[in-house]
C-alpha cells in the first residue's frame, strides 16, 4: 500500500534528480509554484493532504518521466541501477566518446552505478571550471539525457563543432541560433547558430 510520505519523497526526489526545488518543478510543470510546499502536504487541522493524480501527470509529463521511475523513487529502491559511463569535460570535447547525436560511444571510459532514467544512453559528466557556479561547483557530476527533450529554461550540455563543451541553460533556440545562459554573473552568456551545434542534452541529476 502507497503511503504519504512515500509519495511526497518521491516527488521530492524527482525535483532532486533534475536539479529542481520541489517549487521549480511544480512551476515547470504549469502548476501553481507552492503546490508542493511542506505546508501544503497537511491541513491546517493536521489531517494529511494527498497531491492529486493529474499533478503527478503533470510533473511526470514535464520531466519526461516515466510512470515506472517514478514507481521506484516510491519504493527507495535501488533495484534497476545500471552502470553508465562517467565522462570528463576534457574527454568529452576531445572526440571520440560520442557520435554525431551525442550519444556515448566506444568504451574508453570510467562507470558510475545509477537508477534507470528511461534513456539507455545516459551518461555522467564530470564537471570542470567555474562558468556553473553556485549551481555545479568543479568536480560535480551530472547525469545527462542525450534523448530527453530540451525546453528554454533546462540545464544542458552543449558540444559545439569545434569540439567546445559547455554546461550552460538554454535561453532561447530558435531554427537558426542556439542561446546560452551562464549561470555564474563573471562569465559570459553565449550564442551559436545552429550549424556551430554538435549537439544539446538535457541534465538530469546532479550531485551536490
Amino acid at each position: 500500500m502507497l503511503t504519504h510520505p512515500q509519495i511526497w519523497r518521491a516527488i521530492d526526489r524527482l525535483a532532486e534528480r533534475h536539479g529542481l526545488s520541489p517549487s521549480a518543478l511544480a512551476k515547470r510543470a504549469g502548476l501553481d509554484a507552492t503546490t508542493f510546499n511542506r505546508s501544503k502536504r497537511t491541513t491546517a487541522d493536521g489531517h494529511l493532504r494527498w497531491p492529486s493524480t493529474e499533478s503527478i501527470a503533470k510533473i511526470l509529463a514535464a520531466t519526461a518521466t516515466s510512470l515506472d521511475d517514478f514507481m521506484a523513487l516510491i519504493e527507495g529502491a535501488t533495484a534497476g541501477r545500471r552502470a553508465i559511463p562517467l565522462i570528463g569535460f576534457a574527454q568529452a570535447g576531445a572526440g571520440g566518446y560520442f557520435d554525431d547525436a551525442g550519444f556515448p560511444v566506444g568504451g574508453s571510459w570510467d562507470e558510475i552505478a545509477f537508477p534507470n532514467v528511461g534513456d539507455e544512453h545516459a551518461y555522467a559528466l564530470e564537471i570542470a571550471g567555474d562558468s556553473m557556479l553556485p549551481l555545479y561547483r568543479d568536480g560535480d557530476v551530472v547525469v545527462v539525457s542525450p534523448a530527453a527533450p530540451v525546453r528554454r529554461g533546462d540545464r544542458v550540455i552543449v558540444k559545439t563543432r569545434e569540439g567546445e563543451v559547455l554546461a550552460k541553460e538554454l535561453k532561447r533556440r530558435t531554427t537558426r541560433t542556439v542561446e546560452l545562459r551562464s549561470l555564474n554573473p563573471e562569465h559570459p552568456d553565449r550564442s551559436f547558430t545552429e550549424g556551430e551545434i554538435a549537439w544539446i542534452a538535457r541534465v538530469l541529476w546532479a550531485s551536490q
